[in-house]
């Protein structure tokens, strides 16, 4: 586009802004979109809510109170065609399309997406579609994120970080929570913490916070009374509802996918169709628990003030879980971010009711577990522990409950990784034959082999040389270590620029090599993968590996390099149809 590079070539040279500044500009501009959409996003919901429950309600008035049985459907309807037809991205709870993106296809997500998601997601909440906003969110302010990567030609790594910054945008916006809306950013899109992009995230996600209070008012997302530990002794009770919070989670994560399975074998009926059917099986689940509806933020607040009985709560952990699989299983649009928090409040707090009754000496009121089972939940569906505590945190700018809360979340979290290696979102995508680890897809790091990635022009010592050898070695070719061999080309060690400094000045240059070298030398094979290999790097913290085959390991065929192995696994990333990335760290 020559008006871009116009702009850019004007902003560098004319105005004198360095490229860091001006990436730290475009971050600040995605905090700014992320935030405005967020708003927006939250204006169409009510407008929705407003069309569909409010006048739907006059046009079915001769439905009596069954008339909200056909409103969900209405909007399963409306969304169906809209999510089939504009952008199939658009379907779901929107993070895994955004890890996806960002693992294999450089960030590069479709502008159309945020405009469709936002209409979709916004639909489905206001008819009572049992989702949450932040996920739409994250997937809107991705796709800006990415928008403006793209539009200013950007790497793919200045793009990955976009994307990330519009998803911190989202939640922070959503939630009043910028601390853990880029921790989320980097927890969970991008899979690893970077101090490189750590500044960028923050600065669009402050800025999102900005825009969100200055039009939404700057109030916690939830208002609760005071809590704080009654008894240290307390801490156990807690611990218990951090076990039962990680069998919960993996639970709603089941009934999530299964229900997936179920709507994908109609094979006969038309995926915009699906929607409707979905809608009209909540509607009627909504008729007998109309908490189940929407995000259910009165529902969470009323139970979190201690307003909500046992029985109520205990019911909707279960009845949530199946409302919330029947909405996003059929095809409709929103996040799973709040029912998560949902499920985990009616948890805690039917827990809490059951410890406070025999133990009320020594433990809090029930709503106080409701809070902490919030966290507790969303660890273990998402296995991000350090975004709970956060987002808890800042949603109710009350630290009292800080060490109840840190204690349940990270008990959860670490029983729900041992009972499943993934968590909500990573297993939408291993489903899909995607499996991500650190924002990598480990299936090609798996399948590629170190042989397809080794060089095999291989710049050798001799074992008979002297350092002066090496040394006039080194001059020309410019590394800095060398498998050293014999003359049969068997490998015998490894000698480095570091051994030679090692060696006194006065006779460095008439040592022998074969007297400084490191004989133990760290091997890979032809046929190992390149997930093998990169472990021996990072646990050796070396640059180079000799390559040998296993059935004659003394043999050297070839050397591998970080450098060659990122290249490998772009290629297999091209191969795949995705984009080339940047492999920076991986273990």
């Amino acid at each position: 586009m020559p008006v871009i590079n116009a702009i850019v070539k004007f902003i560098q040279e004319k105005l004198r802004v360095s490229g860091k500044t001006f990436f730290l500009g475009l971050s600040l501009l995605v905090g700014l979109g992320g935030g405005l959409f967020s708003v927006l996003f939250v204006y169409m919901i009510r407008f929705s809510r407003e069309m569909f429950f409010s006048r739907g309600s006059q046009v079915l008035e001769f439905l009596g109170s069954y008339y909200v049985v056909l409103i969900p459907a209405a909007g399963g309807l409306i969304v169906g065609p809209i999510i089939y037809c504009l952008a199939r991205e658009a379907k779901g709870h929107g993070v895994p399309e955004v890890m996806y993106a960002v693992a294999l296809k450089g960030g590069r997500i479709r502008p159309r997406v945020a405009v469709v998601k936002s209409l979709a997601s916004a639909i489905t909440i206001g008819t009572g579609g049992s989702v949450g906003r932040e996920g739409p969110i994250i997937q809107i302010g991705a796709a800006i994120g990415s928008t403006f990567g793209q539009l200013f030609r950007m790497s793919e790594n200045r793009i990955r970080t976009l994307v990330a910054c519009g998803a911190a945008a989202g939640i922070s916006a959503t939630f009043n929570a910028p601390i853990a809306g880029a921790i989320f950013a980097l927890e969970v899109i991008l899979g690893e913490f970077e101090a490189s992009t750590f500044g960028f995230i923050v600065v669009s996600s402050v800025t999102a916070s900005v825009v969100a209070r200055t039009f939404l008012g700057g109030s916690p997302a939830f208002a609760v009374p005071p809590y704080q530990l009654a008894s240290p002794f307390e801490l156990t009770f807690f611990a218990v509802l951090g076990i039962l919070s990680a069998f919960v989670g993996l639970l709603f994560v089941k009934m999530l996918y299964a229900s997936e399975d179920l709507f994908d074998g109609f094979k006969r009926v038309p995926e915009y169709i699906k929607p409707a059917i979905g809608g009209l099986l909540l509607g009627g689940l909504g008729m007998v628990m109309p908490e189940v509806f929407g995000t259910g933020s009165e529902a969470i607040e009323a139970t979190l003030a201690g307003k909500t009985v046992f029985g109520v709560m205990f019911i909707l952990v279960f009845m949530k879980m199946l409302a919330t699989s029947l909405t996003i299983a059929s095809g409709g649009s929103g996040g799973v971010f709040a029912p998560a928090l949902f499920i985990g409040s009616m948890l805690g707090g039917s827990f809490g009711w059951i410890i406070h009754d025999y133990f009320p000496a020594i433990t809090a009121t029930h709503g106080a577990y409701a809070l902490v089972g919030m966290a507790s939940v969303f660890a273990a569906t998402s296995h991000a522990p350090i975004t709970a505590i956060l987002i808890i945190f800042e949603m109710t700018q009350d630290y009292r409950i800080i060490l109840p809360l840190m204690v349940s979340t990270v008990v959860s979290h670490q029983l729900a990784v041992w009972l499943s290696k993934e968590n909500i979102y990573t297993l939408k995508l291993l489903r899909r034959g995607i499996n991500l680890k650190a924002g990598k897809d480990i299936n090609i790091v798996r399948s590629v082999k170190v042989a397809d990635a080794m060089k095999t022009e291989i710049e050798t010592a001799k074992i008979e040389w002297l350092v002066a050898d090496l040394i006039r070695e080194m001059q020309v070719s410019r590394h800095n270590g060398y498998p050293v061999v014999d003359d049969e080309g068997r490998i015998r060690g490894i000698v480095t620029l570091q051994d030679i400094r090692d060696i006194p000045l006065e006779k460095r240059l008439q040592v022998a090599v074969k007297d400084i070298m490191t004989r133990k030398v760290e091997i890979v094979y032809t046929d190992d993968s390149l997930e093998e290999a990169l472990k021996k790097f990072s646990l050796r913290d070396i640059g180079r590996l000799p390559v040998v085959r296993r059935e004659d390991p003394d043999r050297l065929v070839g050397i591998v390099t970080r450098s060659d192995i990122i290249k490998a696994y772009n290629r297999a990333v091209l191969d795949a149809g995705g984009a080339e990335v940047k492999l920076n760290t991986f273990f």
